[in-house]
């Protein structure tokens, strides 16, 4: 294996670089992911010199932005086995029933979910935005005994006779005695929970449904065990962090592993109502905010926005960045108007449990062009997507990876677990990517959005990066449209920053002048906003949608 990049040429296969500080618990070990967070918890506390600060009670597990009220560690130990022995012995929960919950941000949703899947009950948070028909579909596709909602969004959840399960409401009085009714000392040690192996599902989490309908995600204990496990890696650069916000919604891979995350480590989390620039802004002087996670456009935002003068926003030491492809253009320009805050770039599905690479070492985080390396106990592979060779370091192809937290499969869809998953574990992410020599990976783009004009494949990304290179664009999207002549052409959709007059012909002409004619925007719309998933993804489907609709117009 070549020491600089971890790339075997026998088997043309890619091995992580970095030290391993602590091995996996063996896999035959009964063990839930709620002990394991919690084990790691006590052992931090154990070890560990925290820093107070005025604004963060170092016991303070959440806050609730909208509502003030907070959430304490203890109260998080004491509450999370209090529901559980509730919900054992109330509702005749066990393991592997299936809880869906659908709850805006709420300090009951880490509560929950980790007294449930201490029981062995697998858990299946849903994103509150989405439509009744969408929540139908995610329905359908768990088959829930339990549904733990609120009054804010229990009238989405559609009556199906076929389907036999309970509601909870959340905000009930009734829900939130079960927190404390069974929190004394002989209660919890008198209760003894299921048996529960590192191999058994722990969550359905549902894909964003960028580019097809949401598919369920079955991650399993040791799944999320192996996430948790190499994310400890990479505490030893940033002992500083302390509080972080929470933009990204819990229901989501990358919104509850970097819940867990806090977890064991100690951390404050601040929940949002929004994600809206003012919002964060004001969280992060109010609250002395570390740590924010962001999408490439709303760095962008950052960029253009004028308001980052109005707030305190020196506290501030990293953004985690993900989602979607950062340019190395946008990157510079961050470094030059906020030089003491670095941009930790990662790469991850919800099929991997979250992140698969990430830039923690110097070397990672200075070159800007990529995602960083391999974590823990990670493979990968580049394979030509045509021929299914295995390729060399710097050739592009799909990027492949094997690893203890490669998703167990789709619930219900046999078919897309065998095209995503093959005989040898190995996952297919759609991704174009190459590594170099250094073992550095690079996104190119989604092989599925590649626009097909003729005979060349575009990447939407390019395109979109020069877009919003534009100080009178406040954000835009590229996508694919049919075309009979050369197959597809690149479809611009555009939002203008407030008060711009700029131009469809003076956008198109600029961009004309930076890439092949192959490349060129060859339609265009201006729009109100881009859709965007919660992560930050381009919602390109919907984008496509919406072009292809008979009443769609074009004009600006």
């Amino acid at each position: 294996m070549d020491p600089d990049s971890g790339f075997c040429s026998q088997t043309r296969t890619y091995h992580s670089l970095r030290q391993t500080i602590h091995d996996l618990p063996p896999p035959s070990q009964p063990l839930s992911i709620t002990e394991y967070v919690f084990s790691l918890l006590h052992s931090y506390r154990s070890s560990s010199t925290a820093i107070s600060t005025t604004v963060s009670d170092p016991t303070t597990f959440m806050i609730n932005d909208a509502t003030g009220h907070r959430l304490t560690y203890s109260d998080l130990l004491l509450q999370t086995k209090s529901l559980a022995i509730s919900l054992s012995k109330h509702y005749s929960l066990s393991k592997g029933d299936v809880a869906f919950i659908l709850s805006p941000h709420s300090l009951q949703i880490p509560i929950i979910y980790f007294s449930l899947l201490s029981l062995g009950v697998i858990i299946s948070p849903a994103n509150p935005d989405d439509s009744s028909s969408d929540i139908t579909h995610l329905l359908n596709l768990c088959r829930p005994v339990i549904v733990f909602a609120t009054s804010e969004t229990s009238h989405k959840l559609i009556i199906n006779p076929t389907w036999n399960y309970r509601t909870v409401l959340m905000d009930s009085p009734e829900f939130l005695s079960l927190l404390t009714r069974y929190d004394d000392d002989n209660s919890i040690i008198n209760h003894r929970d299921d048996v529960v192996n590192q191999s058994d599902v722990a969550s359905i989490i549902y894909s964003s449904g960028t580019s097809g309908p949401n598919k369920g995600v079955q991650l399993t204990h040791g799944n999320l065990i192996a996430v948790m496990r190499s994310t400890t890696g990479a505490d030893k650069y940033y002992e500083k962090q302390l509080v972080s916000l929470a933009t990204r919604a819990l229901a989501g891979v990358f919104g509850f592993t970097a819940m867990m995350k806090a977890i064991s480590r100690e951390e404050t989390l601040v929940l949002l109502p929004t994600t809206e620039l003012e919002t964060v802004l004001e969280a992060v002087d109010k609250y002395k905010a570390n740590y924010l996670p962001v999408s490439p456009s709303e760095i962008v935002a950052l960029l253009k926005s004028d308001s980052t003068n109005k707030y305190d926003l020196s506290s501030l030491i990293f953004l985690g960045c993900g989602g979607a492809l950062l340019s190395e253009d946008v990157a510079v320009k961050f470094r030059d108007k906020f030089p003491t805050v670095q941009i930790l770039r990662g790469y991850g599905l919800t099929e991997t449990g979250g992140m698969t690479a990430a830039t923690i070492e110097p070397l990672e985080v200075t070159r800007l062009d990529s995602v960083g390396r391999l974590a823990e106990f990670m493979e990968a592979k580049i394979v030509d997507p045509i021929t299914g060779e295995a390729l060399f370091p710097g050739k592009e192809g799909e990027l492949w990876l094997r690893g203890p937290n490669i998703m167990k499969g789709y619930v219900g869809d046999d078919k897309a677990t065998a095209e995503a998953l093959d005989s040898e574990g190995w996952l297919k992410t759609g991704d174009l990517c190459y590594f170099d020599s250094q073992g550095l990976l690079i996104i190119v783009s989604r092989l599925k959005e590649l626009i097909k004009y003729k005979a060349f494949q575009v990447p939407p990304a390019e395109l979109e990066h020069l877009l919003l290179s534009i100080p009178e664009i406040a954000d835009a999207a590229v996508i694919p449209y049919p075309d009979e002549d050369v197959g597809q052409i690149p479809m611009a959709f555009v939002v203008r920053k407030l008060e711009s007059n700029i131009t469809e012909s003076q956008i198109i002409e600029f961009i004309a002048k930076q890439v092949a004619p192959y490349k060129q925007i060859r339609r265009f719309a201006f729009i109100n906003s881009i859709p965007r998933s919660h992560a930050g993804k381009i919602l390109r489907r919907e984008l496509v949608d919406r072009a292809l609709s008979a009443n769609f117009s074009t004009s600006s």
